[in-house]
């Protein structure tokens, strides 16, 4: 997080504080009596409008989440923690939404040698049948 209180992704997007807007709830789960009196489940919602970035980033990112992203942890019993994961785990939703697509791949052939083993052992198979066909014991 910056000193203004905006997260920046390692991709260079740039996440506002007013787009971030936290809820928090009472975590179901293991935690004995903490369980009852603290509220530690921690809900994350991003307006994805509002980030800013690389033009095609931004536009790659509004393609996969048109409206808003949606991240809850209830992982910890603490709520700080819940709230850094939640953070950690937005950060990499839209660092793999905004993300360029893959190079298509490049079609190659197989080797010379490849070729050869191949054909050997086709061949090979194929004597192999050939030996069970050609029985004497009629």
């Amino acid at each position: 997080m910056d000193s203004d209180g905006n997260i920046r992704t390692p991709r260079g997007l740039c996440i506002p504080e007013p787009a971030l807007s936290w809820t928090f709830a009472r975590s179901a789960g293991a935690g004995g009596q903490n369980v009852n009196k603290t509220s530690s489940k921690a809900s994350l919602t991003i307006s994805t409008p509002l980030i800013t970035g690389p033009r095609a980033a931004v536009t790659r990112l509004l393609s996969v989440y048109p409206e808003t992203i949606r991240v809850t942890q209830q992982t910890s019993r603490s709520q700080w923690r819940n709230r850094q994961l939640c953070i950690a785990q937005a950060t990499d939703m839209i660092d793999t939404a905004a993300a360029p697509p893959a190079p298509p791949r490049r079609p190659s052939r197989p080797s010379r040698g490849a070729i050869e083993r191949r054909l050997t052992s086709k061949k090979r198979e194929s004597e192999k049948k050939d030996q069970r066909r050609k029985g004497d014991w009629e």
